[in-house]
């Protein structure tokens, strides 16, 4: 993997994780055509793989950074609102916090964490006083951390 998370797809294909599963270029193409959250991209040569965001290796971005829109969401459980109250959102062992452009989006993610809540970020807020904001290939947005301060929280009863 070069320092960027790219890996030449036949390395992939002839490492022995891929051959044991029977992972074949086909099967490789079906995965990253019909993953519903896009998180794999093959460069515009097609011989190279990476995960578009969260990868679990160090990589460097080559992301831009962007401009976000005023809001942006964030799906958690209702459970880690009370920390997340104190601490801000944390990218812990990511290498961002994961934002959504909408809020069902954001509580589809939460919801596989437990009774969900959906948190709005004032990305435009945050931008203004000097966050960077990323925006990867399947429109996730990303920056390094969400202090309590630019997070609306939702009423949870």
């Amino acid at each position: 993997m070069d320092e960027h998370g790219w890996v030449l797809i036949d390395d992939l294909l002839a490492a022995p994780g891929s051959r044991k599963r029977g992972i074949t270029r086909d099967v490789l193409d079906r995965v990253v055509a019909e993953n519903e959250k896009h998180r794999y991209e093959v460069d515009d040569d097609g011989i190279m793989i990476r995960a578009r965001q969260g990868h679990s290796l160090p990589v460097k971005s080559d992301w831009q950074a962007v401009t976000p829109p005023d809001r942006l969401y964030h799906g958690t459980a209702s459970r880690a609102v009370p920390s997340i109250r104190t601490e801000g959102l944390l990218k812990g062992t990511r290498h961002h916090v994961h934002l959504s452009a909408d809020a069902a989006t954001a509580e589809r993610v939460g919801v596989r964490h437990g009774r969900p809540a959906v948190l709005v970020i004032r990305a435009g807020e945050m931008h203004e006083h000097g966050y960077d904001f990323f925006l990867s290939g399947n429109g996730i947005w990303l920056t390094e951390n969400v202090p309590p301060d630019y997070i609306d929280f939702p009423d949870l009863k």
